[in-house]
């Protein structure tokens, strides 16, 4: 059985030459480009809101064993249930639960991440129930029987013909829909669902401690709809969500907008804190706050790499990446792709199954640049690969071949023992197939610097 590092190569060289692949994603990419450079620039301090964001995410994840109570105790007032996850498997029954004895047997969901990360279509699919996506990317990739591509876009895979041919297969529509003609075909179908469906399900960008308040940003209104029209809600949340106060929002939702989409801010921003009330002509009778771990306290335990906790998954660092736009978002084979995705991925995951991630960057520090919080993304990268080697989870060839350089290169003789012919033959032989296969091996010159510098010779080049 091919292990997930093995699988990632493969991917990774696959997607990276097919031609079609990269010429959606470059149009995407330059379409978000041209947006973001334009939504920074309305921002009147940049740099001071970056470090504004970082230093409450400082404070939140040194102190989160006091704000997740202090949410807990204020969600609670307001008749709000929340629900402590230990991993995907508690999370996954713990909602289960609250379904089947609701007697529920269908389930609306707006765009969450912490959902896709615990697998819960599936699971809900198994003991019949009917889970349906209404972000129309997610709604796009779950009729293709796909992960999501990107944790913003999840569809940004795909160009507007092939999703006129999904909805000509699935549906009838026309082959030739225009995206107007598309949105408005998923917004009849999906309408009537929200009246139609027992339970509610979504994410949130924000967990609000001194209010006990979700906060929750989107561009289709869709999450609205979900929230609103069940009589049960239920919002998975990553327990690192957590800001201090509804104030915050003041510097995060310009932010999460901006680096996600380029835009001032989202078209609907909306804060929930607990159930319908009295006084209240509309919203859940019941909701549910599932506070989700699956390994974040593993990562909070690392002291230099707890930053990873801060992202507010804005996306960025995925579309300034030059890996991720060659080998693409699937090819992670995990929920957060991109480079925040190889930083807590191994942490999350484990870092036996999953620390190739942090060595497939090119370190050109992008990611940490274009960051929100300014999380040094590229050191964290460099962080994990330090303790991959210290746990000694090295392959053995990998080892000794590391071993065999080092000695090489500490003895000049050595060195000059194999020349450009040994070399030369070293490279046909061992990397031919794995670095030779695209192009030209490169030549070595015969003789060794050095040697060319005692006989006179011009080295050369």
């Amino acid at each position: 059985m091919a292990s997930t590092a093995e699988d990632f190569l493969v991917a990774s060289e696959q997607k990276a030459f097919e031609t079609e692949h990269r010429r959606i994603i470059n149009n995407n990419i330059d379409k978000y480009d041209v947006s973001f450079i334009k939504g920074k620039s309305r921002l009147a301090n940049l740099d001071h809101s970056k470090k504004k964001g970082h230093t409450i995410k400082w404070r939140v994840m040194e102190n989160l064993d006091k704000f997740l109570p202090e949410f807990e105790s204020n969600f609670q007032k307001r008749g709000g249930k929340v629900i402590w996850a230990n991993d995907a498997e508690e999370a996954r029954k713990e909602i289960l639960d609250i379904i089947q004895k609701a007697g529920a047997k269908t389930v609306i969901k707006s765009k969450s991440m912490a959902t896709e990360e615990i697998h819960l279509n599936a699971a809900l699919e198994e003991h019949g129930i009917e889970a349906l996506e209404s972000d129309l990317g997610e709604y796009i990739v779950q009729l293709l029987g796909q992960e999501p591509y990107h944790m913003v876009t999840p569809a940004m895979h795909l160009s507007k013909e092939d999703i006129a041919k999904l909805f000509n297969e699935k549906f009838g529509s026309p082959i030739d829909s225009t995206p107007e003609q598309l949105t408005q075909k998923a917004r009849e179908i999906l309408r009537s669902k929200y009246l139609q469906a027992d339970v509610g399900i979504s994410g949130a960008n924000f967990l609000i401690a001194d209010t006990g308040s979700i906060a929750i940003s989107e561009n289709e209104g869709n999450a609205r709809l979900t929230t609103s029209f069940p009589k049960i809600h239920i919002a998975v949340v990553g327990i690192e969500k957590m800001i201090p106060s509804i104030a915050d929002l003041d510097t995060f939702w310009p932010m999460l907008a901006t680096h996600g989409t380029g835009q001032n801010l989202t078209v609907y921003n909306t804060i929930l804190s607990g159930p319908r009330q009295a006084n209240e002509t509309d919203g859940p009778e019941e909701m549910y706050v599932v506070l989700l771990d699956n390994g974040r306290t593993n990562l909070l335990a690392q002291k230099e790499q707890r930053q990873g906790l801060y992202c507010i998954r804005c996306g960025a660092c995925l579309n300034v990446c030059p890996v991720f736009q060659n080998i693409g978002g699937h090819t992670y084979d995990y929920t957060y792709g991109g480079p925040i995705g190889s930083v807590i991925a191994p942490h999350l995951r484990g870092m036996q199954e999953f620390k190739h991630l942090s060595f497939a960057s090119s370190l050109c520090g992008k990611c940490t640049e274009v960051c929100p919080v300014k999380i040094d993304i590229h050191k964290m990268l460099l962080l994990n690969r330090r303790d991959s080697v210290k746990e000694g989870l090295a392959p053995v060839v990998e080892k000794l071949g590391w071993q065999a350089w080092t000695k090489g290169m500490l003895k000049r003789k050595l060195t000059d023992f194999f020349g450009g012919k040994m070399k030369n033959w070293m490279l046909r032989t061992f990397f031919k197939k794995s670095w030779g296969h695209y192009k030209e091996m490169p030549k070595v010159a015969e003789k060794s610097f050095s040697q060319q510098w005692k006989e006179g010779q011009r080295p050369q080049q």
